[in-house]
Parts: C-alpha cells; structure tokens; sequence
C-alpha cells in the first residue's frame, strides 16, 4: 500500500472513530430518560399487581406475609426495581428531590402528606400520573389508587419526592 493510500485509511478510520463518538453523546441522554421512565412504569406496575394481595398494618414490614404500613410499602416496591429507600414516610424525603407542586410531579415521584398532625409528614404513596396515586392506606382499604388532584388528598399534600433519576 502506498503512503497516500495509508494516508486515506488513517484519515478513513480516525473520522469514522471521532464521528462515531460524538454521534453516541445524544443517544445516552435519551437512554437516561428512557431508563426512568421505564423504571417508572415498572414500579407502578407491581405497585398495581399488588392490589387485593397486600395488607396494611401500622409499624409492619413483613415481606413474606405482605403486611406492610405505607413507607414499607413504597419501600418493597423500589427495591423490586432496584432502588433503596430507607422505611418511614418522612425518612423518604430524604431520598431524592423535592417536589413542592402537585403540577411537576412525575410518574414514579414519591408523594408525602400531612394525616393527623398538620404540616407533620404521616403517610406516602407513588405517584402514577393524570392526578392519581398508590398506595397501602389503611387496615379496612390496603393498596388502593386515589385522586390527589381534588378531595382531601389535595389539602394535605406536603410535597413530593423525585428518587428515579
């Protein structure tokens, strides 16, 4: 092979090389969010799937029974796909971003509200788009979805917490 052939390769393969990595830059952004949003959709999904098969109980994380209190709930439910968060409504805060208006929440935040003392954070629940919410209520209710957009849910929201980056 001759020098300019050599030549014509060299430029050849190092175009291609630096085209190519300046060409992957924008896909990684894209897959960040596609990764969120699908660990999103996942926690969601077996946040539903255990609709009628969880009950709630004050205080209890019991995985092998399903007896769960709210934050055990979100708890179990993240770690499923792969994220820890720590057990207790307000400990959850302390996980991620703070979301102080119902607008900006995103499928997947965590959402924290006042229940009987005011402005104290007493209960949580997932986020999961068009103003509703999951979560393990209540000994008579377990995991139901709620309207956080009007109704008493709306009153005591505190704020939400973004922990799917």
């Amino acid at each position: 092979m001759n020098n300019s052939k050599k030549f014509a390769a060299l430029f050849l393969a190092t175009s291609l090389a630096f085209g190519a990595g300046s060409m992957m830059t924008a896909p990684v952004a894209e897959a960040a969010t596609a990764t969120s949003s699908t660990t999103a959709s996942k926690a969601i999904s077996i946040a539903k799937s255990y609709q009628g098969k969880v009950q709630y109980q004050y205080s209890v994380r019991n995985e092998s029974k399903l007896i769960f209190d709210c934050s055990s709930f979100t708890q179990f439910v993240f770690k499923k796909v792969g994220i820890k968060i720590p057990w207790g409504a307000n400990a959850q805060t302390k996980s991620g971003t703070k979301i102080t208006k119902i607008s900006n929440l995103k499928p997947g935040d965590l959402v924290h509200f006042s229940v009987s003392t005011p402005g104290k954070i007493g209960h949580v629940g997932i986020y999961i788009g068009n103003g509703k919410f999951i979560h393990n209520l209540s000994p008579k209710y377990d995991v139901v979805i709620s309207d956080l957009s009007t109704g008493s849910w709306n009153k005591k929201f505190i704020q939400g917490t973004r922990i799917i980056k």
